[in-house]
């Protein structure tokens, strides 16, 4: 093997120490298990051989600086890099807030964490001779203050020269947004498309004239693979929402160019005062869904009105906690045609959204000039 490297992947951890953690009646996020579950995981990984920790975005709650600052410090004593990327959680554009980190201080705080000396919010770093990993900055604001999925300008611009530069190793790209559709029509759906880069097909076409062909994200809270072409992304769920996942990869290149990236994913199954933590937190989850499922399915396709939703959702109850798990088979036979077909496209049921063995073809990296 000219290249072998094993890597976990944990996203969307939402840490909250206990007194900073916002207390709201309708909350998805179980941000009480945050911290102990990611204890836990880092306990398994001690009996890993481990090469590095990524860490895809919303790292902590809200942006609060007490609880970036626990974290940094958490992930300096580890024994194996750790590299992160900011989420929309981390960086949010609220007030100016002495207890909340500004952009210009990420970096500063993670410059252990993949960022080094500099002071942009994208960086680059060398994992092994023939192996790079490429962090960005997905996070972009609205004059409204939302914060949408977008790349452009000088980071667009610093990616497309250091894709160049990187062309005879396997490069891993690691951002918070999704670039690809996880859901049906992802990025056309108002619930969905919050959660893609609103240029993703400029990224996607930059990513995959260079070669790329892994990309990580977050952000969906769905265990989720998808592929275009060559490029595979695979999306991580939520620490602090049901399942719970984390995921170990093994990379592997032969040296012919053959590579093959093995995924296997893990759940925290319980932590202190959450002893039945999966059947707690999809219930959990399920409790809170109904507004959810009514916006799902009377918003964008299948375009119910709310007469004729509601009928229905005692039956959805669980399907986001299930399409969350991944590999999902849904069967709703007694629904309408319509809203049938609509649910179950949001199912996988040939699976590798949780265990996948992936295998790359040597790409040509020195492709000829047309004539």
């Amino acid at each position: 093997m000219t290249l072998e490297f094993r890597f976990a992947v944990v996203s969307d951890l939402h840490v909250g120490l206990p007194e900073t953690i916002w207390d709201h009646p309708q909350r998805f996020h179980l941000i009480e298990v945050a911290i102990p579950a990611f204890e836990q995981i880092l306990e398994h990984l001690e009996t890993e051989a481990l090469d590095a920790l990524f860490l895809p975005g919303d790292l902590v709650q809200h942006g609060e600086r007490r609880n970036h600052t626990w974290l940094a410090r958490r992930l300096a004593r580890l024994p194996y890099p750790v590299y992160v990327v900011p989420g929309n959680h981390d960086l949010p554009l609220l007030p100016r807030d002495p207890e909340r980190v500004v952009a210009a201080e990420f970096p500063q705080i993670y410059r252990r964490q993949g960022y080094g000396a500099g002071d942009r919010l994208w960086y680059s770093c060398t994992l092994a001779p023939e192996l790079q990993l490429i962090g960005l900055n997905s996070n972009a604001y609205r004059e409204d203050g939302e914060v949408v999925g977008r790349i452009e300008g000088e980071p667009l611009q610093w990616l497309a020269a250091e894709l160049e530069r990187c062309r005879d190793r396997f490069v891993i790209v690691m951002l918070h947004h999704n670039l690809l559709n996880h859901l049906p029509r992802q990025a056309r759906h108002p619930l969905g498309r919050r959660y893609i880069l609103e240029n993703a097909p400029e990224l996607l076409a930059l990513l995959t004239a260079a070669g790329v062909e892994l990309v990580l994200t977050g952000h969906l809270h769905v265990q989720s693979l998808r592929r275009h072409g060559r490029l595979r992304e695979l999306t991580t769920g939520s620490l602090v929402s049901y399942p719970h996942p984390y995921r170990l990869c093994h990379l592997q290149r032969d040296d012919q160019g053959h590579t093959r990236l093995s995924v296997t994913s893990h759940r925290i199954e319980a932590v202190p005062e959450f002893e039945q933590l999966q059947r707690f937190s999809r219930r959990w989850m399920g409790d809170r869904s109904e507004a959810f499922m009514r916006r799902l399915l009377t918003r964008g396709e299948p375009a119910l009105s709310p007469a004729a939703a509601d009928p229905w959702l005692p039956q959805l109850r669980h399907f986001w906690a299930d399409l969350a798990a991944g590999d999902a088979r849904f069967r709703f036979e007694t629904m309408p045609l319509p809203l049938r077909r609509f649910l179950e496209e949001h199912g996988n049921p040939d699976g590798g959204d949780n265990q996948s063995c992936i295998d790359w073809e040597p790409w040509p990296r020195s492709l000829p000039q047309a004539i």
